[in-house]
């Protein structure tokens, strides 16, 4: 009795993630709007810094030397102790595009990225507003014209894809899965017309938007989240659209450790409890029919082995890797595939711990 129950029970959690993956791939799909006129829409780059003055002497001139001919800087020094205020204002004198923004920290807002941001966004002179951070640097000069053709006139959300840089280590291919992940994800689901998030690291909105929806002021008192729960207020299915073009994404560097990612995650997973009831149950679903799925096809492999348990294994794993598959060409993100069930099981493992964690804990946020 208790076999086929767990027997019936493998059979559901398999179709769930057969349907996951039959969803994700939506995205695999996208097409591009072709802009016949190839407007060049004046655009305004935001990048938020606190303590960044390394980073900034680094990947700023591949924002500076971008192939577009408008577009001004904001650069927002928030509270920053280092030099990035000297390395903002070494910029600002050689190029006329730079504006600079600089925040105090006043105690309504202390340490608050979102109010930083809030300030830098009223100081864009531009409509269009193009997001990075200062450790992102854009794969190729046209990084603006790309994300900027997204824009029409009812595509006023451009959610983009910000990769990070490869490098030999089990970390940094693990950290790379779970981005490539992450994007199948948020992707699909504006695809399907239920956008849900965004990374910051490369994003584009109109500032129209922004104020649309009074700014962040429904979750200002969230610290994180100035990217998804955005998203969350403002993105539809009608405004929003997706950048797959590989000249459109960023590249960062990605955690060096474990320790560092396992902290940067639990920032990003805790904002997920602020999300829509609809989208945290789908996530939640998906997650949970995953762990599911390996624990009870382990135990029916132990106890009750059959054919059944061999055909749904192999039908999941045959069109999980069809999707991640195209997923890794599609976002370039190569080699990936071929360690693909090491890296979804110590995902699974490595989640499961910041869920543990967060539960006994709140992570701190921003810098």
């Amino acid at each position: 009795m208790i076999v086929t129950v767990l027997l019936y029970s493998f059979v559901v959690f398999t179709g769930i993630q057969i349907l996951y993956y039959l969803v994700f791939s939506s995205f695999l799909f996208h097409t591009k709007k072709k802009n016949r006129k190839s407007t060049v829409l004046p655009i305004s780059i935001i990048i938020c810094a606190k303590n960044e003055a390394e980073n900034l002497e680094k990947f700023l001139p591949t924002i500076l030397d971008q192939k577009y001919t408008d577009f001004e800087v904001i650069l927002i020094n928030d509270a920053s102790s280092d030099k990035t205020a000297e390395v903002m204002k070494y910029f600002a004198k050689k190029y006329s595009k730079i504006k600079i923004i600089t925040v105090k920290n006043i105690e309504a807002f202390w340490g608050n990225k979102k109010y930083a941001l809030s300030l830098g966004i009223k100081a864009a002179k531009n409509e269009h507003l193009l997001f990075t951070d200062a450790d992102c640097s854009p794969v190729s000069k046209n990084w603006i014209y790309e994300m900027s053709q997204n824009f029409h006139k009812e595509k006023t959300i451009v959610l983009g894809y910000g990769k990070y840089k490869i490098e030999k280590s089990f970390i940094n291919l693990l950290v790379r899965f779970e981005t490539l992940l992450t994007a199948i994800q948020y992707f699909s689901f504006s695809k399907i017309g239920s956008p849900y998030m965004a990374v910051g690291r490369n994003l584009a909105y109109q500032k129209s938007e922004f104020f649309k929806v009074k700014g962040f002021i429904n979750h200002i008192h969230i610290k994180s989240g100035d990217d998804d729960l955005f998203i969350q207020d403002a993105a539809n299915k009608k405004n929003t659209t997706i950048s797959l073009s590989k000249n459109s994404f960023t590249e960062s560097i990605a955690p060096k450790s474990f320790t560092e990612w396992f902290h940067q995650k639990r920032r990003h997973i805790s904002t997920a409890n602020h999300y829509k009831l609809k989208h945290k149950f789908f996530l939640g679903m998906f997650y949970i029919s995953k762990l599911l799925f390996y624990l009870l096809a382990i135990l029916l492999c132990m106890f009750y082995p059959s054919k059944i348990i061999l055909s749904l294994t192999v039908l999941y794993y045959t069109l999980q890797f069809i999707v991640i598959g195209f997923s890794t060409k599609k976002l370039n993100e190569p080699r990936l595939i071929y360690f693909l069930p090491f890296l979804e099981i110590a995902l699974l493992i490595f989640h499961f711990s910041i869920f543990i964690t967060n539960l006994s804990s709140k992570p701190n946020h921003w810098k």
